[in-house]
């Protein structure tokens, strides 16, 4: 057997879901970005950059009432946030990014 080609799908493997909470402008404890990683599989060491998102309410009077009560949309679920499937419905904002170093034995 030879090398794969290289339209074979690689092995996924284990993931990080990053779910990141902080204040709001009133104190409120909200979601201020999701973000997923795959734990790379090579020994040594390994950093990468995250890009977050959040989820935005779809209608200008939602967002609003959010704003108010600090209630904003949040994921009840992290495998949303790591398969993806589903997103491409769902309304999300970028928001920065976060990196992580992982040291792989």
């Amino acid at each position: 057997l030879g090398p794969a080609p290289s339209h074979a799908p690689v092995p996924a493997g284990p993931q990080i879901v990053l779910s990141v909470y902080g204040p709001d402008f009133f104190g409120h404890d909200v979601v201020r970005g999701y973000g997923a990683v795959h734990v790379p599989f090579v020994p040594g060491r390994h950093k990468r950059t995250i890009a977050m998102f959040v989820p935005e309410s779809t209608s200008k009077l939602q967002q609003l009432t959010s704003w108010f009560t600090g209630r904003r949309p949040e994921f009840t679920d992290p495998k949303v946030v790591a398969q993806g499937e589903g997103r491409e419905v769902t309304r999300v904002r970028s928001q920065g990014f976060v990196t992580i170093s992982f040291n792989v034995m």
